[in-house]
């Protein structure tokens, strides 16, 4: 299962890296490499879903809690439950009240997430399981007016739409920090790097124990 995960988004990721590079080569590139065709804007507009913590790509739509609870006890509480609480392996939505301080931390969209729209951009993408893009715009909306109305976020009345949904605070944005390691500003080098490279050392010296070797 693991491998075919890893599989699946190494996959994903190189599509989109061969989308990117085609996207920036210009004719002449193109033409003198032999390797592709310049992308149109309605090629690139299917992988252009993105949604920004800012609220910049949100689309038109609207919905409310109320709406979406019939979609969410439809496609979704197979999986979430009923209630939002998870069925088996899968997360549950909702804030059970366990701080995010205990041994064992229940992570929900209600407690963790630091930003409402990345709860409409993950719904899009990935849900539901199995069927994933398959929602149209208002219903997403509909469905994360439910999700933070379960987790007493907003009111089940509240119209969540690309200029409201932005404006949620979520109980955790100020609980992520940025990382300021020094591996994050390494310096780029691409020739010369070091001085001396030394072998220090080799497979044949960590053989298996199991093996019998």
């Amino acid at each position: 299962m693991f491998s075919s995960m890893c599989d699946g988004c190494l996959m994903r990721c190189l599509i989109l890296a061969a989308v990117a590079m085609v996207a920036c080569a210009d004719e002449p590139v193109v033409a003198e490499w032999g390797l592709g065709r310049p992308i149109s804007a309605d090629e690139i507009k299917p992988w252009d879903i993105d949604v920004r913590p800012d609220g910049v790509g949100l689309p038109e739509g609207s919905g409310t809690a109320e709406a979406g609870e019939a979609i969410f006890q439809t496609k979704c509480a197979s999986c979430h439950g009923e209630f939002g609480e998870g069925v088996g392996r899968f997360p549950p939505l909702v804030w059970d009240g366990t701080p995010l301080t205990a041994d064992r931390p229940r992570k929900t969209v209600g407690n963790f997430w630091p930003y409402a729209t990345t709860l409409w951009d993950y719904i899009y993408r990935a849900m539901p399981f199995g069927n994933a893009q398959s929602l149209t715009s208002d219903e997403v909306y509909a469905l994360v007016a439910y999700v933070l109305a379960m987790n007493d976020l907003l009111d089940e009345d509240t119209v969540v739409d690309a200029k409201t949904l932005p404006k949620i605070e979520m109980p955790n944005r100020e609980g992520f920090i940025r990382d300021t390691g020094p591996d994050i500003h390494a310096s780029r080098c691409m020739q010369n790097c070091v001085q001396e490279v030394r072998i220090i050392s080799r497979a044949s010296q960590h053989r298996s124990v199991d093996s019998g070797e």
